[in-house]
């Protein structure tokens, strides 16, 4: 049995008008769709489906958190991440390509099946820079060690201890340069 089964939506039964569904995204969903970046998630996904005589018009909104590690501190965290994105889907007995916001489908198809969708819409709501302002989360999920570093430059020695321990090639450099 396909596990994506519960995203197919049974276009045939449905009369021409607006219909809303809601699917629920977590681990699981992930699971099936091989080298996912996402692991795992709590997002909530409303599709508003309009069915029309002429072609389907899909409204999706996603909204929730996956759980990633945090490019400021390396900590796991639950990112926040929101979307709207719209689909339009068209009839069509032969093969067409598809496009960024337009499907074909055979105007007999019984079921559409929008776990593709939703996969990629998730994928691409997740930010290139993953971090986000935990100031307000209780705990805070930071890595305090790591922004310690960070804050210091990139030192984890006090710099009077730094200079004690001086490298002889450097002096020997510097005393080159000192006598132009």
């Amino acid at each position: 049995m396909d596990p994506l089964i519960t995203y197919s939506i049974p276009v045939k039964g449905l009369h021409n008008g607006i219909h809303q569904f809601e699917f629920q995204i977590d681990r699981l969903f992930f699971e099936n769709f091989e080298n996912s970046p996402i692991a795992e998630s709590d997002i909530l996904v409303k599709l508003e489906f309009d069915k029309r005589s002429d072609m389907y018009v899909l409204q999706f909104e996603l909204e929730g958190t996956v759980r990633t590690q945090c490019d400021r501190c390396a900590a796991d965290i639950n990112l926040p991440v929101a979307d709207r994105q719209r689909l339009l889907v068209k009839f069509s007995t032969e093969e067409e390509p598809e496009e960024a916001d337009v499907i074909f489908i055979n105007p007999e198809a019984q079921q559409l099946n929008v776990a593709k969708y939703i996969y990629e819409y998730i994928c691409l709501a997740v930010p290139l820079i993953r971090v986000y302002d935990c100031e307000n989360d209780d705990p805070r999920p930071c890595n305090e060690e790591a922004l310690r570093y960070l804050s210091n430059g990139g030192h984890t020695e006090e710099p009077e201890e730094e200079e004690k321990e001086a490298n002889p090639i450097w002096d020997e450099l510097k005393k080159l340069s000192n006598k132009n």
